[in-house]
């Protein structure tokens, strides 16, 4: 079995550590990939601090790319060589959501067996069905997505997670119409996705509300029409005026800020779908009245993952890449090495970064 060196977190709040890993071959339905790139999403770091608990050791890490180094048995459509998107979602195909085209909220997620064994022989999560903090990755073959092996792999990472949550958000969970106002809270990694895929749907009017000038002047790059900085005493009200008073047709929470929940209604018009995307940690609670939902007749819909299918959402987006139409070399702030995680991570948390990627010899 080969080793493999992995950042591995011991302890909640902790550093991670460069470890030597032992990892299992491919079992049937599964294949390796020898990761090329690997970003870090907000998730893993909210994870790493323990926001919403999980089991240590860990190796996290969910937004990757490479090429697949070996097949389990009776793996049919991929071969050795591939390059592929490789992501979280990992769906049964046989539960009421698989079947009726929700993958990304399958309802018989189960753990899966170690796949990762430390210098000890004591087993190490491979966290979020991936563990891609690491040289190598072993997952389900429902996982990836092949795409053409001329893409750059710290790019296409991207569509594992962060570009599918946003774009995802609004098309098929917030199901813009063209012509539709959008407000987006939150103008990090996947805010920047919700405003391309509000761009390519059609929108409007797309009114970025962030915390911070420099994402906002960011947010218009990505196509925002409009910047509202989320400091002042009430930013829906400068909002609502970019919108000609009537309030916004789709608002979307990017950020997992119970404050952002709390203001989020008050962007919204008659009849509109606020959209929850960011994920606060476990127990903290927003309040809403809920006779105004039901005099204005708006609505609150949760999107895991943008409601995403991969094999039918990734090759479009990476289509939408390959014509100039998505961003994507954009998003990427940062490359760094296995061994410069921490400081990567760091970066991340500062608020600077739009997406730092880990880059594999």
């Amino acid at each position: 079995m080969p080793r493999i060196k992995a950042a591995v977190l011991r302890d909640f709040g902790a550093a991670l550590q460069i470890e030597d890993l032992v990892l299992r071959p491919p079992g049937p339905g599964e294949i390796e990939v020898t990761l090329d790139a690997v970003a870090i999403c907000h998730s893993d770091i909210s994870y790493a601090e323990g926001a919403w608990g999980g089991t240590l050791p860990a190796v996290y890490g969910h937004e990757a790319a490479g090429r697949i180094s070996a097949l389990g048995d009776g793996v049919e459509l991929l071969s050795e060589g591939d390059f592929v998107v490789v992501t979280l979602i990992k769906p049964c195909g046989r539960c009421h959501n698989c079947s009726t085209g929700r993958p990304a909220i399958c309802e018989r997620q189960v753990p899966a067996e170690t796949k990762l064994t430390d210098a000890n022989g004591a087993p190490v999560e491979a966290a979020m069905n991936c563990g891609a903090f690491a040289e190598r990755v072993v997952v389900s073959t429902k996982q990836v997505v092949k795409l053409p092996g001329t893409l750059p792999p710290e790019s296409v990472a991207l569509l594992a997670c962060g570009v599918i949550t946003g774009i995802g958000a609004v098309v098929n969970t917030g199901r813009l119409r063209a012509g539709e106002d959008v407000v987006v809270i939150g103008a990090g990694g996947v805010g920047l996705n919700a405003i391309q895929g509000a761009r390519i749907a059609g929108a409007r009017r797309i009114v970025a509300v962030d915390m911070s000038p420099a994402k906002l002047e960011m947010a218009a790059e990505f196509g925002a029409t409009h910047g509202v900085l989320a400091t002042g005493p009430a930013p829906w009200a400068e909002t609502l005026a970019a919108l000609d008073g009537r309030g916004a047709d789709l608002v979307l929470v990017t950020v997992g800020a119970v404050q952002a929940y709390d203001q989020a209604l008050r962007y919204l018009g008659w009849g509109g779908r606020m959209v929850m995307v960011g994920m606060p940690h476990t127990g903290q609670k927003a309040s809403y009245e809920p006779v105004v939902n039901a005099f204005m007749g708006t609505a609150m819909i949760g999107s895991k993952m943008g409601d995403t299918v991969i094999q039918r959402d990734i090759p479009w987006m990476a289509d939408l890449y390959a014509q100039g139409r998505l961003r994507l070399d954009e998003l990427v702030s940062g490359r760094w090495r296995l061994d410069q995680i921490n400081a990567a991570i760091a970066d991340t948390c500062s608020g600077a970064a739009r997406r730092n990627v880990i880059l594999f010899e």
